[in-house]
């Protein structure tokens, strides 16, 4: 509609900024908004999430916690200098690397969680669970 996308050297959040700011003049600045809010976002989530798997794997203590928040730290300094291809390209790796242990388990488990499938889909074919009287 705005022709935005036939404009040579133009592309991401420049691209869309500029089709949004040829109808709106003033809708860049809401969307510069919404993408700081969504990095913002996403660090507070991604910090959570490793602090839980860190203490998990390295126990809960101050120091423990502490070795965490120094490294988030410099990686957030990091990923801020250098380009963006390479801290898409870190992020998947480590990404896959947590997918890996996770895969293992799921194999090792298979058997625990399949018995656990078939007790809970034999509770609810017998109607056992979300009865009106709270009995499971």
């Amino acid at each position: 509609f705005t022709g935005m996308h036939e404009v040579e050297g133009m592309a991401g959040a420049q691209l869309t900024s500029d089709a949004f700011g040829s109808v709106l003049s003033w809708f860049p600045y809401v969307l510069a908004l919404a993408v700081f809010l969504f990095a913002f976002s996403t660090m507070i989530s991604w910090s959570y999430y490793g602090m839980r798997a860190w203490t998990y794997l390295f126990g809960k203590s101050k120091k423990v916690e502490f070795v965490y928040k120094m490294l988030f730290l410099v990686f957030v300094v990091v990923g801020a200098s250098v380009s963006l291809g390479a801290v898409l390209d870190f992020s998947d790796m480590m990404i896959l690397a947590m997918s890996f242990p996770n895969i293992i388990g799921l194999y090792l488990m298979s058997g625990e969680v399949k018995g656990d499938l078939d007790d809970y889909l034999k509770k609810l074919k017998s109607k056992l669970l979300f009865n009106s009287k709270g009995k499971e």
